[in-house]
C-alpha cells in the first residue's frame, strides 16, 4: 500500500516535470510571421496510467501543440491580446487521449512574439497603412472625375483641355453624351446599395415626364402618398417641388 502510494507520487511528479512550460511555435493567419507559447498541462485522471510517465507526456504534449496549432492559425498576430484570449480558451477544455481507461487533462498557455516576429508586424502594418492611403487617395481622385465626367459640358472642356488645336478638333455631340452617359454608370461603393438605386429609378421615372401638367400630377400623386404614409413633413416638401423651388422650414419659406 506504502510503495502504490509513492509510485503514485513518483508519476505524478514526472507528467509535471514534462508538463510543463514547455515550448511550441504556432503559425498565424499571416505567412511567415509566428506565434511563440509555452504550455502547461494538468492530467485530472488519478493513476495508473495504461502508459508510462513519459510516453503518456510526449501524447499529451503532442496533441496540445496539434491543437494549439489548429487554432493559432486564423489568428492575426498584430492582435496578440485576442491570440492569448483565443487560444487560452481553446486549450483550457477538457480533453482525453484514446488510451485505455482514457487519460483526461487540461491546459493553459502564455503566448507572445519573439523580436523578429514584432518587428515584421510593424512593418507589415506600415505597408498596409501605406497602401490603404494610396487606395482612399485613388478612390477619391475615380469618384471626383466620374462625377464631373458625368456632365457632357465638364467632359467637353476636359477634351479642349487635352487637345493642341483646343477647338479644332471637338468630338460630336453624340460621341460626348455616349462617354457621360457611360461615366453615370459609375457609382462609388457606398453609393451600391438598393437605397440608392431606388432613388436612381425614381429620378428617371420623374424625368420621364417632359410635360409641365403631367408633372405635376406626378409631384401631386406623390405628395399625396406621403400624407397618407402619415409623413406630413414629405408630403409639404413634395409640394413645394410643384412651385419649383425645395421646402424650408428653417427658413420659413412657403410650403
Amino acid at each position: 500500500m506504502t510503495f502504490s502510494r509513492w509510485s503514485r507520487r513518483r508519476t505524478r511528479r514526472a507528467l509535471r516535470r514534462g508538463l510543463s512550460l514547455f515550448e511550441v511555435r504556432l503559425p498565424s493567419k499571416v505567412p511567415g510571421i509566428g506565434f511563440t507559447a509555452r504550455i502547461t498541462a494538468t492530467v485530472l485522471t488519478d493513476p495508473p496510467y495504461p502508459q508510462s510517465a513519459d510516453e503518456l507526456a510526449a501524447a499529451i504534449r503532442a496533441n496540445l501543440r496539434r491543437a494549439a496549432s489548429d487554432i493559432a492559425y486564423g489568428c492575426d498576430p498584430a492582435d496578440v491580446a485576442t491570440a492569448r484570449d483565443v487560444c487560452g480558451r481553446h486549450l483550457a477544455r477538457r480533453r482525453s487521449l484514446a488510451t485505455e481507461p482514457p487519460v483526461e487533462y487540461e491546459a493553459e498557455l502564455t503566448l507572445d512574439l519573439l523580436p523578429d516576429d514584432q518587428a515584421a508586424v510593424r512593418s507589415l502594418l506600415s505597408a498596409q497603412r501605406r497602401q490603404a492611403v494610396t487606395d482612399i487617395l485613388r478612390r477619391q481622385t475615380t469618384e471626383a472625375m466620374a462625377q464631373e465626367m458625368a456632365h457632357p459640358a465638364a467632359l467637353l472642356v476636359r477634351w479642349i483641355e487635352q487637345q493642341p488645336d483646343h477647338w479644332n478638333s471637338l468630338p460630336d455631340p453624340e460621341t460626348v453624351d455616349r462617354i457621360a452617359a457611360a461615366f453615370t454608370q459609375y457609382r462609388p461603393e457606398q453609393e451600391r446599395t438598393v437605397e440608392h438605386t431606388a432613388l436612381e429609378v425614381i429620378r428617371e421615372f420623374l424625368d420621364s415626364f417632359q410635360d409641365p401638367p403631367q408633372k405635376r400630377m406626378v409631384y401631386e400623386v406623390l405628395a399625396a402618398g406621403m400624407r397618407h404614409a402619415k409623413r406630413p413633413e414629405h408630403a409639404a416638401r413634395a409640394e413645394a417641388l410643384l412651385n419649383g423651388h425645395p421646402h424650408n422650414d428653417a427658413a420659413g419659406g412657403e410650403a
